[in-house]
């Protein structure tokens, strides 16, 4: 398992990035499946190719932010 650093947040599969400030941030690529994103900013992050698979996130759509355009349901985000 490749585990990236970003905006000083580790960036792994089931990492806890709950309230995360990553706006802007070049994610493509990476293996978040299974992480926790309650209240994550990814505003104009770049989540091109990630695996988002079974990642949490807030249903809330103003604690946990997404890029303009982005659908996490489709990339397998589970909102609770």
């Amino acid at each position: 398992m490749v585990v990236v650093e970003v905006n000083g947040y580790k960036i792994k599969p089931g990492a806890d990035l709950e309230r995360a400030k990553l706006e802007g941030a070049d994610l493509s690529g990476a293996d978040l499946a299974r992480a926790n994103l309650f209240g994550a900013k990814l505003e104009g992050a770049d989540l091109s190719g990630a695996d988002l698979a079974r990642a949490k996130a807030d249903k809330n759509p103003k604690n946990t932010t997404w890029p303009e355009g982005f659908d996490p349901v489709a990339a397998g985000v589970i909102f609770e």
